[in-house]
């Protein structure tokens, strides 16, 4: 039998599938066994209390869908004590996601989720900077270095950085993760777009513009996650558009050492189970002992691979 177990940093984890943060909830519990996933990624929280954006929230769109949800919060302390409890109730690592308006807050807020029950922190720091008129904190390196230094000044528990693929330097962004502390990144999430109808000629988000999911994204968070696993050395949790095994595996090659399903669940609430499968499936067939052994297994040739190299170089 295949061995699936992979590391993300100090965590060992007994598969590498995980949902997304955002596109799980408890109820999902009815439609596959929780026991079985790699770990639970439980859904944003905020250390203010924020009501979320406008509707309509969410609009279809070929290959995706788009959303603006906001990562609606009641605060840490109604999440520890209400959001938090039914997740630590199965035998899987429960990572805790955290959106902050201010790098202190951040700092803040890991601080307090730094409780034993929880394994890892998922520091969401693709969400705006009101210290930067709004714009992500990834978007930058020197706005993520100051990100991740204000969570590693104050905690010292595991925590990962999620990035935004709306970044137009991917590579040096996730090197000032590296060099600001974080154990791994999480690559990526929803790219920004829009959507509009012809009949009534308004947005058909009620914030105008939101993430695109799904996967329409999928090719752009391949690449991503390639160009970080050729820049940093911290694991890379894939993201992006994830709806089977052989997806997982592409984004393993990549260089990928998890993966994160997000819309693929809505319409499948049991997807993750069926990808857990598939790569046992997969290793089977091929004759692949370890499913970690995947990680950064792209074959390219030595002039292409060192053609690839001096552009990530001039790139980051």
């Amino acid at each position: 039998m295949a061995n699936l177990t992979t590391r993300v940093g100090d965590l060992i984890l007994r598969n590498p599938v995980m949902p997304a943060s955002g596109c799980f909830a408890i109820e999902y519990r009815e439609a596959l066994d929780f026991n079985r996933l790699g770990a639970l990624v439980v859904k944003s929280v905020s250390p203010k209390s924020r009501a979320g954006n406008p509707t309509p929230r969410v609009a279809d769109c070929h290959s995706g869908m788009l959303n603006s949800i906001g990562i609606p919060s009641k605060g840490l302390d109604y999440y520890r004590e209400h959001v938090l409890p039914p997740y630590l109730k199965f035998n899987t690592p429960v990572v805790v996601s955290i959106s902050a308006d201010t790098a202190d807050e951040f700092g803040d807020a890991c601080e307090q989720m730094s409780l034993p029950e929880v394994a890892a922190i998922e520091a969401n720091i693709s969400c705006p900077n009101l210290e930067a008129d709004g714009m992500a904190f990834a978007m930058l390196p020197e706005t993520t270095y100051k990100a991740v230094t204000a969570i590693r000044r104050r905690t010292r528990h595991p925590f990962w950085v999620k990035l935004t693929p709306n970044a137009s330097n991917i590579a040096a962004v996730a090197r000032a993760a590296e060099h600001a502390g974080a154990d791994a990144i999480v690559m990526g999430n929803t790219v920004l777009g829009m959507a509009i109808d012809i009949r009534t000629r308004k947005p058909k988000l009620g914030n105008v513009m939101g993430g695109l999911s799904g996967p329409a994204i999928k090719p752009i968070a391949l690449r991503l996650v390639h160009q970080c696993y050729r820049s940093i050395r911290i694991p890379i949790i894939g993201c992006g558009g994830i709806q089977s095994a052989e997806d997982a595996i592409e984004f393993m090659l990549a260089g990928a050492s998890a993966v994160q399903v997000g819309t693929a669940s809505f319409r499948d609430p049991g997807v993750m189970q069926k990808i857990v499968d598939g790569l046992a499936a997969y290793c089977d067939e091929t004759g692949l002992e370890r499913i970690s052994d995947l990680t950064g297994q792209l074959k390219l040739d030595h002039q292409l691979s060192d053609r690839w190299l001096r552009f990530a170089q001039q790139s980051g």
